[in-house]
């Protein structure tokens, strides 16, 4: 009954920003670094631990902007849930149209199965934690919220405060971000090596890496659906401190993955233990 949202930023080359030169050069060129093409990735989690599915959000005013049906994982990617949507304007943010439709779509649907589920009526009263966004905190959404989902109570999350009381941000964004640079490297992996073993047949000139817009939309369906089965089948992840080793490049990184019970403050955090622990209830009723 307590979702936290947060909307981030995904490059189409979610490098490192390394690169070789001379020491010393006044100048260096870095591959992509002067491109700033990006989509919206919606990402939510439950207290339980439970994963909801994504809100991709992709520039463009029509549909012929979002991924084909036949590009890798679309399948496995819509059966899990996931929404691809374009903005309908000029950039790749949320608005208001969008906000209503993830509430539509995705929020209240969750909210529905885990009422079934737990015997709960439909009047129960659910909370969505959100940030101080200018969308979400604009009269426009909040008497739409009120009008058309009264059971559903706003939680923002104060300005300047994501990086301690925003489950997300605390422990959720690392992870997936992670998950997508390393899939967008296992692509340019697979096709570097392709790329060789034709020249090594006599039929290449050169590496290229093709990084056409239309040819990486395709390629982030793939990269959605595995940064899904890399959050959604640990919920410990989004619950409490986990490990969870990942390889990007050569090197073993060992990340330590708190969410909901890493929003502390003064010994008390948003962890469904701490919210109905026996204190917690003594403040309750002294209120």
């Amino acid at each position: 009954m307590y979702i936290n949202s947060d909307q981030t930023n995904i490059n189409y080359a979610p490098g490192d920003k390394l690169t070789w030169a001379e020491r010393g050069a006044k100048q260096v060129s870095l591959v992509e670094g002067d491109k700033k093409r990006a989509f919206t990735i919606m990402v939510s989690v439950a207290s339980d631990g439970t994963l909801l599915p994504f809100q991709a959000i992709y520039k463009g005013k029509t549909s012929r902007s979002l991924p084909s049906k036949h590009a890798p994982c679309w399948g496995e990617a819509t059966n899990a849930g996931i929404q691809f949507e374009f903005s309908g304007t000029d950039t790749h943010w949320s608005n208001q149209w969008l906000m209503q439709k993830f509430v539509d779509d995705i929020l209240t649907p969750y909210f529905k199965q885990a009422k079934t589920k737990l015997g709960l009526p439909p009047n129960q009263h659910t909370l969505w934690q959100i940030d101080v966004w200018s969308v979400h905190r604009s009269q426009e959404f909040r008497d739409w919220m009120r009008d058309h989902h009264p059971t559903i109570v706003l939680d923002f999350v104060p300005g300047g405060c994501t990086g301690i009381y925003q489950p997300c941000d605390v422990g959720i964004q690392c992870p997936f971000k992670l998950s997508i640079k390393q899939s967008y490297h296992e692509d340019i992996v697979r096709e570097m090596t392709a790329q060789l073993k034709e020249m090594e047949d006599g039929k290449g000139e050169a590496l290229h890496w093709d990084d056409n817009l239309g040819d990486l939309h395709e390629l982030s369906v793939r990269w959605l659906w595995n940064a899904h089965k890399v959050l959604g089948d640990q919920p410990a992840l989004i619950k409490k401190v986990n490990h969870l080793p990942a390889m990007y490049g050569a090197q073993l990184i060992s990340i330590s993955f708190q969410a909901f019970q890493k929003c502390e403050v003064q010994g008390w955090n948003l962890s469904f233990e701490s919210l109905t622990c026996f204190k917690a209830r003594e403040k309750l009723c002294k209120l």
